[in-house]
């Protein structure tokens, strides 16, 4: 089988190739990538992408149609990738989170590739008080990431059937180590403060809800989603991928990381104006679906495997929240040393 990835170079995209591969040897995996985060590499002893068979180098919104041509299945993870970069880049998250994602579905129909795999967010659940959302509660998507996510949901739909079979996983918010580590995430946020510095600060009250997934476990659903019966879920399936049990209040990430990690204060801020994303979320139907996928990485090993690795890499940066380790703040070097535009596309 020949699966291209989009966005194969950032966080999520090393740890997915790496499962695939480990699954089935014969897989043939490509990579589709503009290479904003090439270079943030972390805890890496070489190139994640040797494993990969094919690397294109490509912006999403205008890539050579030519690339799907012997294609079987499509993992889209391609995105202007968090609130923060979203409400920074709004236009160029329509462009490249929802207007690239639909063109580059209608283009994989058209070339022939069979799935399309489409990593969406429990983030459209938005600020939602009361049970655990599930697949049919109403949505509050209350950013430009989280609008974008729903809206390529809502017109890719049309597109599916049994010659092309579409599963949008609504993933909650990612945490674990990565060849490419992320510390503007919440749980490596925290683990990255208990290690650098012995101290977790709390912006919030504490209270706001949030589930977790480890990379690894999404890497797990991807799998289950390329090779997903139809019959099971329709050619077109939208879906909460987690442990239901595994929704957490902010507070309580941070206990655990203080009880992994002795000698850490951690400090909340009472008195903060209320955080508008909070929500839980329901995932029976991926328990019900995919009983052989469900997440296996709890919380408790993410945060000793976060540890671990800051540990080996000698971190101790307690201004990371100013650094590369910040997707949004990477955009912004290169926007400031002229590398890309305001559309952010490379120049030169």
């Amino acid at each position: 089988m020949n699966v291209l990835i989009t966005g194969n170079m950032g966080y999520i995209g090393p740890t997915v190739v790496r499962h695939l591969q480990e699954q089935d040897p014969d897989t043939r995996v490509l990579g589709l990538d503009s290479g904003f985060f090439a270079h943030c590499l972390t805890g890496a002893d070489t190139l994640p992408e040797h494993r990969i068979d094919v690397q294109h180098f490509a912006d999403v919104r205008d890539f050579d149609p030519a690339l799907l041509e012997g294609v079987d299945a499509i993992v889209h993870l391609a995105a202007i990738s968090n609130d923060p970069m979203g409400k920074a880049f709004e236009h160029v998250t329509a462009q490249v989170n929802h207007a690239a994602s639909v063109r580059l579905a209608r283009l994989a129909k058209k070339a022939g590739v069979s799935r399309f795999v489409f990593a969406s967010s429990c983030s459209v659940y938005g600020y939602a008080e009361g049970a655990a959302r599930d697949e049919n509660s109403a949505l509050n998507p209350l950013t430009a990431y989280a609008k974008s996510k729903i809206n390529t949901e809502h017109d890719i739909r049309e597109l599916a059937d049994e010659r092309f079979v579409i599963t949008s996983l609504r993933f909650p918010t990612a945490c674990g180590m990565s060849e490419r580590l992320r510390l503007d995430l919440v749980l490596n946020d925290f683990v990255a403060a208990a290690v650098a510095e012995r101290r977790i600060t709390i912006l919030s009250d504490g209270t706001p809800w949030r589930p977790l997934i480890d990379i690894q476990d999404m890497a797990r659903a991807i799998e289950w989603a390329i090779g997903r019966d139809p019959g099971r879920g329709g050619a077109f399936l939208a879906v909460n991928v987690g442990r239901t049990e595994w929704n957490y209040q902010i507070k309580d990430l941070a206990r655990a990381v203080q009880e992994e990690i002795p000698g850490v204060e951690v400090h909340i801020n009472p008195q903060a104006q209320p955080d508008k994303r909070s929500y839980q979320v329901d995932f029976g139907l991926y328990k019900a679906l995919a009983p052989d996928h469900l997440p296996r990485v709890d919380l408790r090993q993410s945060i000793r495997e976060l540890r671990d690795g800051l540990e080996a890499m000698g971190f101790n940066n307690t201004d990371f929240r100013n650094s590369d380790y910040m997707r949004l703040r990477v955009l912004s070097g290169l926007r400031e040393k002229g590398l890309l535009d305001a559309d952010l596309r490379w120049m030169g």
